[in-house]
């Protein structure tokens, strides 16, 4: 365990890492909701084929990945009095939101050809504006300390707050198709589309007004930019990326964060597929709250379970060691999804004494709030009891959430790490923002891989979205699906990380060495 004491001027005041946190939380809200809307109600809602919304929802981020490394390089050689990231982060996020709520505003009675290339043009121009807003904030977390664990800790508050949207995002399963809250799916669609595009400005520029970064002003051999030295800016461009893509630490933080994210992403409509089609017969009413409260279960335990324990173990093992643990820990999980989604277990479970226990008491409950949560107009929020609770399907999170607990927790730490090797190998100016980009670019390329290999594996499969009573063999394969593609990722991941060599001793013997070159006390 690590007995070095954190040193005062190295600390993030509690304010900076809250405000750090709501950029979090809107960096996972609009991809949370975009990836909602394109992976279910763009089929559901407005009828569109599932290769065409996997196309619509993969494309795009090809186009969003190339221009991270361009926003990266700006922001590293930016000179403003504001420094070198906030200008950026207010104006992202209000360009953000308003070309979100632009994007959703669909007909469902317009052609399918109409709403691919509507969504489409404005997906391309929105995720701009998110790269704008994304790229910079997240090199401004790596240089808000140069403390190996404060990283871990800043890291670890910023990404709880982060599953905060991921406790609200499953709810638009719930809200969106409501009959007594909205008329149709499009119309909620368009608008909790308003109501998020908004939300994401507010605490979007949060950042911008309260964190710090490092006192760029007197860091050299950083690039003028405008069009006179457009040539020379993409020379250095390209020069920086071949600089970050010889550092072998951070490729493996790359190749570990594509599989174990992208892994998850592919299959992450799965679950409610298989609540809603197979445990539920295709009925959303049936299904009720269920497939939200799993989500939502899951992002709960996440943020306020898994990631204080994977912060802690970081420090007391390593951040290495600690990704290793989290991720395995997640392959069990993802394994035992096999029998928490069993309808047959389910139904013995709860005709248990304890299970029947379990059913009324939270039937209790539930009769108890259900005539103020309909006088608030939540009656989507309810529970119906009476044909008893799913509580396997409950089972696994705990274990399965270690994975994307630990994911960005870890990585981003470790990947602020790399940049004081980057420094010490190649000298000014500090790259965070083209190693964020970097990161940022394997992320989001996998993501769109994903989403469309998402579309590909349904059809494979044989699902059918205009049915509401899908095959055996159909929900047999996707149930399988569901558990061996992240799993088989994760275990990827494991190998890679296996002999990561960026250690805690590394970390200080590097941070010493620029201490001493840039001459600081």
């Amino acid at each position: 365990m690590s007995n070095i004491k954190t040193a005062l001027k190295d600390k993030v005041p509690f304010g900076q890492k809250a405000a750090f946190g709501s950029g979090h939380f809107v960096l996972n809200l609009l991809p949370g909701v975009l990836g909602v809307y394109l992976q279910v109600f763009i089929l559901t809602a407005f009828g569109m084929d599932p290769v065409w919304a996997g196309l619509l929802g993969g494309l795009p981020r090809i186009f969003d990945a190339l221009t991270d490394p361009i926003m990266g390089f700006i922001s590293d050689n930016t000179t403003s009095k504001w420094g070198r990231r906030r200008p950026y982060i207010f104006g992202g996020a209000i360009i953000s939101g308003i070309l979100f709520i632009l994007m959703w505003q669909l007909d469902e009675n317009a052609s399918q050809t109409f709403n691919f290339w509507y969504v489409m043009i404005l997906q391309i121009l929105f995720l701009v504006g998110n790269t704008m807003f994304a790229t910079p904030l997240v090199g401004l977390g790596y240089e808000m300390t140069s403390d190996y664990n404060e990283r871990t800790r800043l890291m670890s508050l910023a990404n709880s707050m982060g599953q905060i949207a991921w406790i609200i995002v499953p709810w638009l399963y719930v809200i969106i198709p409501d009959v007594n809250t909205f008329d149709n799916p499009a119309q909620g669609v368009r608008t909790m589309a308003v109501i998020v595009g908004i939300v994401c400005v507010i605490f979007g520029v949060l950042p911008a007004f309260f964190c710090k970064g490092i006192d760029a002003s007197h860091m050299g051999n950083r690039q003028v930019i405008n069009f006179k030295t457009l040539a020379s800016n993409m020379k250095e461009l390209f020069k920086g990326i071949k600089q970050v893509s010889k550092n072998k630490p951070f490729m493996k933080l790359c190749g570990a964060t594509f599989l174990v994210f992208n892994g998850f992403q592919l299959v992450a409509a799965f679950s409610v597929f298989i609540i809603v089609f197979y445990m539920n017969q295709g009925s959303w009413e049936q299904a009720g709250t269920w497939p939200a409260w799993f989500n939502t279960l899951n992002a709960i335990l996440t943020a306020f379970l898994v990631i204080p324990i994977i912060s802690k173990m970081a420090t007391k093992w390593g951040k290495r060691n600690a990704f290793l643990i989290s991720t395995f820990l997640s392959i069990i999980g993802y394994i035992l999804k096999w029998w928490g989604f069993d309808i047959k277990l389910n139904n013995r479970f709860n005709q248990t004494s304890f299970g029947q226990s379990l059913n009324s008491g939270v039937a209790a409950i539930f009769d108890f709030l259900n005539p103020y949560l309909e006088s608030a107009g939540m009656s989507w929020f309810s529970i119906d009891a009476s044909n008893g609770i799913p509580w396997l399907i409950f089972l696994p999170i705990p274990l399965f959430a270690f994975g994307m607990g630990g994911l960005f927790t870890l990585m981003m730490s470790m990947t602020a790490d790399v940049c004081d090797l980057d420094e010490l190998e190649n000298g000014m100016p500090r790259k965070e923002g083209t190693f964020g980009a970097i990161y940022w670019w394997m992320v989001k390329l996998g993501q769109a891989l994903a989403i469309i290999l998402s579309g590909v594996i349904l059809k494979i499969v044989g699902f059918d979205q205009n049915v509401a009573i899908q095959g055996i063999e159909t929900m047999t394969k996707l149930r399988i699906a569901d558990i061996v593609v992240p799993a088989l990722t994760a275990a990827l991941s494991m190998f890679v990380m296996w002999n990561y060599s960026l250690n805690e001793d590394r970390a200080r013997e590097i941070k010493e060495e620029l201490v001493e070159r840039r001459g600081e006390l």
